[in-house]
């Protein structure tokens, strides 16, 4: 039987709560996430590291909601009142920067009636603000912790990946690429993407030394 192809395009990535593997770095975040409707001051605080899961379970909430997701970067340039009532999304809470007084007027409309969510590398305290409304009604939000994937969800989504693509791998690989690659569900997507593009390319199995000769290119540009 041939094997269909499979081609990763940037921004494709599927980020649904049937995609969403749950472990316990992030079981307690889904758990405050999917009980939404009883955030005290209808906001949450969601802060995780680089790749732990804020974006995918802020599509997970959005999908429950009905919620508008937005970038801080960009809210400066939102129609803020249009917002009214309605749940929201703002991602990357901490590059707010000069869009504070639209986070403002974002967290006064959004949960009279809506619902707001933020996520974050790092604790409000860290951001800068300099807008002392903004920061004490921020810091008063409840929090959620994501804690970067441990080996045993990394294995998991490994596993899973490259069962997706229908490629078959020895046992020894999954362990030796979760010593070597970044720790982030982004990072497996896009090592088993790699891996399955260069073998196909090659016309070899993906094996430990392939495995290896990828992770160099990857880690070296």
């Amino acid at each position: 039987m041939t094997r269909q192809l499979a081609f990763d395009l940037p921004g494709n990535e599927a980020l649904t709560r049937a995609d969403f593997f749950v472990a316990p770095s992030n079981a307690r975040a889904l758990q405050a996430v999917e009980s939404w409707q009883d955030w005290p001051g209808a906001k949450l605080l969601l802060i995780g590291p680089e790749g732990a899961g804020k974006t995918h379970l802020a599509n997970v909430w959005a999908e429950l909601s009905g919620a508008v997701i937005l970038s801080a970067e960009a809210l400066g340039e939102v129609d803020i009142a249009a917002l009214a009532g309605r749940p929201v999304a703002v991602e990357d809470a901490h590059l707010i920067g000069k869009a504070e007084s639209a986070l403002f007027h974002l967290h006064n409309v959004v949960t009279t009636g809506g619902a707001l969510l933020l996520t974050a590398p790092t604790p409000p305290r860290d951001w800068g603000l300099q807008l002392a409304d903004l920061q004490s009604r921020v810091q008063a939000a409840s929090v959620a912790r994501l804690e970067a994937p441990d080996d045993g969800l990394l294995s998991v989504v490994l596993i899973k990946l490259f069962a997706d693509r229908q490629v078959a791998v020895p046992p020894n690989l999954i362990p030796y690429l979760i010593s070597r690659m970044p720790r982030s569900i982004g990072a497996a997507r896009a090592l088993v993407a790699a891996l399955d593009g260069r073998a196909l390319a090659l016309g070899r199995p993906v094996t430990r030394a392939l495995a290896g000769e990828v992770l160099d290119r990857l880690e070296n540009g």
